[in-house]
């Protein structure tokens, strides 16, 4: 394997607009998934850390949150233009760091800067409304405020756009915040945007970054739960771990939104267009080496289109590129570290030892696992009930659509999902009855953009990202009620 030019980078905790180490002074080397090489030395830090990080935002609430929204618009719009300003270097920071290839990282930078410009937008949204009242000489009214300090808990695997959507709308309607990125991206999930939009304008303490060892993240996340200070939390990551810190914030009375694993069906009916079908299932299911929430992992077929269908879809996968993130050609990079590539290899081979065939890759080329296509998985196998992290799907015949919606929704999971079909109007029957937050119809479930309601049900969260829905997770509504005349009382 052909050695990268390697990305270097520090990062530190930034606290109060100002870039800091952590209390004890320790760190941890920030490594690249492709090559091994230490890209950087991260900021290991710890409740300690993170309690100055939660009172900086507090102190910078009261300010942030009576900004004028020309000012509060006019950072948004700065710091889009300073992202696309710096495309080149955040694609390669991108593909360093998290193994992410040219065509993802254009993606997430594309959304990135998007989100920013409808951002700006929220400084304008109106704060409330007037509301009848039946007592005479009342006006009644139901404001918006922005909720104070909001904590924010973002992975790895599209770390731009996931700490940036976890971050911006918050801001945007007047809150600080406090953002723990993964310790698989320190940088491209945190240092980042706080350069990016601490340039543009943002004044210090409305956003904060703490980063943390391996195995560390305990502390950061149990104190920001912890903290009276904190009146909301929004983590993207595993249900397991979501799970847990919602068990957390339910004792502190904490709202929580909650964006979690998926087991994403692509449904293709008889009359799909075959081309269209496989070039879709192919994308949905190995973008970013599969490691997107939103991956289709199980593809159901109709009878009459599955054996066309199931030849050229292995056909197409096992002729993907695979290896390194910086070569524009490659689709298959590597996976993020050496536990989850072992995970991967146990799956995989616990499928084939309950009877499973494999149509396409199936053996771990380190650091990379090629697209890989299943078959024949019976039901108890780990790959067919969990969600697997990597360029991994499970093809299956259906005798109908309604069949595989059976089976689809027979799952605690259900965030995204999709149906190909010739009938358009068939296929929006069939999704109303999909156990899914989000689905596609004719198209794959890899979508999103940021005005739109991101999340799931089930066991994928609670809850629902995007801008234009930020103010219900991120505002309190207060109901307010003024008189000009004093009014008569029975006693």
């Amino acid at each position: 394997m052909a050695a990268a030019q390697p990305w270097t980078a520090n990062t530190t905790h930034f606290i109060a607009g100002t870039w800091t180490p952590a209390t004890t002074g320790r760190t941890y080397p920030n490594r690249s998934p492709w090559s091994g090489h230490i890209l950087g030395h991260a900021a290991a830090g710890d409740a300690e850390d993170t309690e100055r990080a939660i009172t900086a935002a507090h102190h910078a609430f009261p300010t942030w949150s009576r900004t004028r929204p020309a000012e509060r618009q006019r950072v948004f719009l700065n710091a889009a233009d300073l992202l696309e300003q710096r495309a080149t270097h955040v694609l390669a920071a991108l593909a360093a760091e998290t193994g992410c290839g040219h065509h993802f990282g254009t993606v997430q930078l594309d959304f990135a800067v998007k989100l920013l410009r409808q951002a700006a937008n929220l400084a304008y949204r109106p704060a409330g409304e007037l509301l009848p009242s039946d007592t005479d000489g009342t006006q009644a009214m139901a404001v918006r405020k922005p909720v104070g300090v909001v904590a924010a808990i973002a992975p790895w695997n599209a770390s731009l756009t996931l700490s940036g959507r976890a971050i911006t709308g918050p801001l945007a309607l007047g809150n600080t915040v406090v953002l723990k990125p993964s310790e698989e991206a320190p940088y491209t999930g945190g240092t980042l945007w706080a350069e990016i939009l601490h340039q543009a304008g943002l004044p210090a303490g409305a956003l904060n970054v703490i980063t943390h060892a391996p195995g560390e993240a305990g502390a950061v996340g149990d104190t920001l739960l912890a903290s009276p200070l904190v009146k909301r939390l929004n983590f993207t990551g595993s249900t397991p771990t979501g799970r847990r810190l919602a068990e957390k914030a339910g004792r502190h009375l904490k709202r929580v939104v909650l964006q979690l694993s998926g087991q994403n069906p692509l449904i293709v009916a008889a009359d799909a267009d075959l081309t269209h079908a496989v070039d879709a299932a192919v994308y949905g299911a190995f973008i970013h080496q599969g490691q997107v929430c939103m991956c289709a992992r199980r593809i159901y077929v109709e009878r009459p289109l599955a054996d066309a269908f199931t030849e050229r879809f292995a056909a197409r996968a096992a002729r993907l590129p695979t290896g390194d993130p910086a070569d524009p050609a490659t689709v298959i990079g590597p996976v993020i570290n050496e536990w989850a590539l072992a995970l991967l290899d146990r799956r995989v081979k616990e499928a084939v030892g309950l009877g499973a065939r494999v149509l396409a890759g199936g053996e771990p080329a380190p650091p990379c696992y090629p697209a890989t296509v299943l078959t024949d998985v019976p039901d108890e196998a780990e790959i067919a009930q969990s969600e697997t992290f990597g360029a991994v799907v499970v093809v299956e015949t259906v005798d109908s659509a309604e069949e595989a919606v059976a089976r689809a929704n027979h799952t605690d999971l259900g965030l995204a999902a999709s149906i190909i079909t010739g009938d358009s109007r068939r296929g929006l029957r069939l999704a109303a009855t999909l156990e899914a937050g989000i689905v596609h119809v004719n198209d794959q479930p890899v979508n999103d953009e940021p005005q739109m309601p991101f999340g799931g049900v089930k066991d994928s969260g609670w809850g629902r990202f995007g801008l234009g829905f930020a103010a219900e997770e991120f505002c309190e509504t207060q109901w307010v009620t003024v008189r000009d005349d004093p009014r008569t009382y029975p006693f």
